[in-house]
C-alpha cells in the first residue's frame, strides 16, 4: 500500500553527496541524519508481531487471568465430590468446673466441688449415600465443563488480540490512505489556483478542490483519533504500551480453507466447538442433579465408631476421682420419612433445569453451525473480494492518471480528477479492510471447531513485514 501512494505522488529531491562541496557542519549533520535513519530502520526491522503481542496478552490480560482463576476453582469440584465418599473424623474436648451445694433438714449442709474433663473421637464412614455417590460423578462433569469454558476463553483471547491488532493496522492503513488523498488534493488545489490566476479555468475548480481538501483534513483528524482509540484498545489487552506493529505485506497470499467443503466444517463445529462441549457437560450435570435430588428419598447407611474418656476429680475430703472410657462401633441406618415436600420440590426443580440445559445445548449447536458457516463464507468471499479490490485499485490508479492527463490537455475538468483521487482512496481503504477481515475470518473458522491455538498465529505470522 505504501508503494502505491509513493508511485502516485513522487517527489523530486536533490541528490548531493555530503562530502562534496559541503561544509564540515553540513557533513556532521548528514552523518547524524544517516545514524537517525539507520536507527529508524532498525526499529522497523524489530517491530512487534502478532505472536509477541499474544504472548504479552497471555501474561497481562485481566479477562484471561479471571478465566484461569475460574477454571482452577472449577477443578476443586472433583475433590469436593470425592470427600462425600471418604470417612469423616472428628474430635471434641472440654473441661467443666462443678460446684454443688446440698441441704438437708436432718443433717448439716455440705458441698461437693469437682472438675470434669472429657474428650471424644468419632469416625463416620459412609457405606451407602446415594446423593454423595451421584455428586461424585457429577463433579467430574463439572470439571469437564470448567475446562471447556476455559478453553473457549483461551480461543477468545486469540481472537481479541487478532481483532485489536488488525484494528490498529487498519487504522494505520486508513490514515495513510487519507493522507495520500489529502496530499494529492493539495497538489490539485495548487494547480487549480495557478490555472485560475492565469485565466485558463474558473474559480469553480478552486472551490471544488478546496472543498475536497477540507473534507480530507477532517478525515485525517478522524483517522488520527481512530488510530489512538484502537491503540488504547490493544493496550487494555496487553496491559502496556505496544510499539510499532508488524504490518501485513502488500503481497501477502491468503489461503482458502482446507478442507474446501463447508459441510465438513459445520459438522466439526457441532461436535467439537468448546461452547457445545461445555453445554454437553452442563446437561450431564443437570441429569445427575435430578438423580441427586431423588436420592433424598433413599436411606443412608454409615459405619460409626466412637472413643471417649470422661474424668471427674472431686475436691471433697475423700479426694476421689472417677474415670470412664467409652468405645463403640456399629452401623447407623437413617430412613427419611417426610420433610415437608422438600425432596419432591427439589426433584421437580432439577427436572426443569435439565430441560433448560437440553434447550441450551441445542441452541449452542445451532450457534456453532451458524458461526462455522459465516466464518467459512467470510474466508471464501473475502478472498474473492480481495482479488476484486486489487484489480479495482489498479483500475482506479489508471483512471486517475488518465483523468490527470485529460485535465492537462483540457478534455477533463477538475471534478473528474478529484473524483478519481477519491476513488483511489476508497479502494485502498476497502482493500485493507477486506484483507484483515479475511484473516480474522480464518481464525474465527478455526475457533468454531475448537482448534484455534497459538500455532495458527505462527502460521499467519510470515504474512507480516519483518517476519
Amino acid at each position: 500500500m505504501r508503494s502505491i501512494s509513493t508511485s502516485l505522488f513522487p517527489r523530486k529531491r536533490e541528490s548531493r553527496k555530503p562530502g562534496v562541496g559541503a561544509s564540515p557542519c553540513v557533513r556532521k549533520l548528514s552523518r547524524f541524519s544517516l545514524l537517525l535513519g539507520l536507527a529508524f530502520f532498525s526499529v522497523q526491522a524489530f517491530s512487534v508481531d502478532i505472536v509477541q503481542v499474544y504472548r504479552e496478552a497471555l501474561a497481562n490480560d485481566m479477562q484471561y487471568a479471571a478465566a484461569r482463576a475460574t477454571v482452577e476453582a472449577g477443578r476443586e469440584k472433583l475433590p469436593q465430590g470425592l470427600a462425600g465418599l471418604l470417612p469423616v473424623l472428628g474430635a471434641t474436648a472440654g473441661t467443666v468446673w462443678n460446684e454443688n451445694r446440698y441441704h438437708n433438714d436432718s443433717q448439716p449442709s455440705w458441698r461437693n466441688d469437682y472438675n470434669t474433663h472429657a474428650y471424644n473421637v468419632s469416625l463416620t464412614q459412609p457405606l451407602f449415600r446415594w446423593q454423595n455417590i451421584v455428586q461424585y460423578g457429577q463433579s467430574k462433569w463439572q470439571v469437564v465443563q470448567a475446562e471447556a469454558v476455559f478453553a473457549q476463553e483461551a480461543q477468545d483471547l486469540i481472537l481479541r488480540v487478532a481483532q485489536a491488532y488488525f484494528d490498529v493496522l487498519y487504522a494505520q492503513e486508513n490514515l495513510s490512505a487519507v493522507r495520500s488523498n489529502k496530499e494529492a488534493i493539495a497538489l490539485q488545489l495548487a494547480q487549480a489556483r495557478k490555472n485560475f490566476e492565469v485565466g485558463t479555468t474558473t474559480i469553480t475548480d478552486t472551490h471544488e478542490a478546496q472543498s475536497r481538501f477540507d473534507l480530507a483534513s477532517a478525515q485525517e483528524l478522524a483517522g488520527e483519533n481512530e488510530l489512538e482509540v484502537k491503540r488504547y484498545a490493544l493496550r487494555v489487552i496487553v496491559g502496556k504500551e505496544i510499539g510499532e506493529l508488524a504490518r501485513l505485506r502488500a503481497d501477502a497470499k491468503l489461503l482458502p480453507p482446507q478442507p474446501a467443503s463447508m459441510e465438513q466444517w459445520v459438522a466439526a463445529a457441532e461436535n467439537d466447538n468448546y461452547l457445545v462441549l461445555a453445554r454437553q457437560a452442563a446437561l450431564e450435570v443437570a441429569q445427575r442433579e435430578v438423580e441427586r435430588a431423588r436420592g433424598g428419598h433413599y436411606p443412608t447407611l454409615d459405619v460409626v465408631a466412637n472413643y471417649g474418656r470422661n474424668s471427674t476429680a472431686s475436691s471433697s475430703s475423700s479426694n476421689s476421682s472417677l474415670e470412664t472410657d467409652v468405645r463403640n462401633i456399629g452401623l447407623q441406618l437413617s430412613i427419611p420419612i417426610y420433610e415437608g415436600g422438600l425432596v419432591s420440590s427439589r426433584t421437580r426443580e432439577a427436572i426443569a433445569n435439565r430441560s433448560a440445559a437440553q434447550s441450551t445445548l441445542e441452541n449452542a449447536r445451532r450457534a456453532a453451525r451458524l458461526d462455522a458457516q459465516q466464518s467459512f463464507l467470510g474466508v471464501v468471499n473475502g478472498l474473492a473480494q480481495v482479488q476484486a479490490l486489487r484489480a479495482a485499485l489498479v483500475s482506479s490508479i489508471s483512471a486517475l492518471e488518465s483523468n490527470k492527463l485529460g485535465y492537462d490537455v483540457g478534455v477533463r475538468i477538475n471534478i473528474d480528477v478529484l473524483n478519481a483521487e477519491q476513488q483511489v482512496y476508497v479502494t485502498r481503504r476497502d482493500l485493507a479492510k477486506a484483507r484483515f477481515d479475511t484473516l480474522l475470518a480464518q481464525l474465527d473458522l478455526k475457533a468454531a471447531i475448537g482448534t484455534l491455538s497459538e500455532d495458527d498465529l505462527e502460521q499467519i505470522n510470515p504474512l507480516f513485514e519483518g517476519r
